[in-house]
């Protein structure tokens, strides 16, 4: 795979990532989360925030962590360890909320999503994106978009239009009551 580097810019206080210059191929913002290296595409990357308390919000599913002002728009943040079933860390210096545009069925929104820390951008040759492991119906890896090995590993690209709709998390959590409520 050929290595190109990306200059992101520093667009006053808003932290904006914008590629200076087009490149054949995808850019992908990776971030670390439980040892494992992730990606979404840098297009639906709005900023990078350092980690801050945010307000809470009552009857929410436990991985939403609550709403934070963005310049006067409300947006909703979750950790994607909770999101993820993995075990939930304590927030260190290096936890960043990553603050993505999701397109859903009514319009796009933006929401914020907690990460172990941002590693870097990658650039990706489409040829060398794998599709996700088929696990049957016992693991849902639909919000998974493909795969791609790196030096250190592999890094799993993630649909977050598929993995950050509100109305299908809130959904899940419903299901995962039921179940719960009902012994399955």
């Amino acid at each position: 795979m050929e290595t190109k580097t990306t200059d992101l810019t520093v667009q006053g206080t808003r932290n904006l990532l914008k590629r200076d210059a087009t490149t054949e191929g995808l850019q992908y913002l990776t971030f670390s989360l439980a040892g494992e290296e992730y990606g979404v595409d840098i297009l639906k990357v709005q900023e990078i925030r350092g980690w801050a308390p945010v307000t809470k919000v009552p009857n929410t599913p436990p991985f939403v962590r609550g709403v934070m002002n963005l310049r006067g728009a409300i947006v909703p943040v979750i950790d994607l360890r909770l999101r993820f079933e993995l075990e939930a860390m304590e927030y260190t210096k290096t936890t960043v909320v990553i603050v993505v545009t999701v397109q859903t069925a009514g319009g796009s929104r933006v929401i914020g999503a907690v990460v172990d820390g941002v590693s870097d951008v990658l650039n990706v040759d489409p040829a060398t994106v794998q599709p996700a492991p088929d696990f049957g119906t016992a693991v849902n890896t639909e919000f998974i978009s493909g795969l791609v090995a790196v030096e250190s590993g592999m890094v799993m690209l993630l649909d977050v239009d598929r993995l950050l709709s509100v109305e299908e998390m809130f959904k899940l959590e419903a299901a995962h009551s039921t179940d719960a409520a009902h012994g399955t």
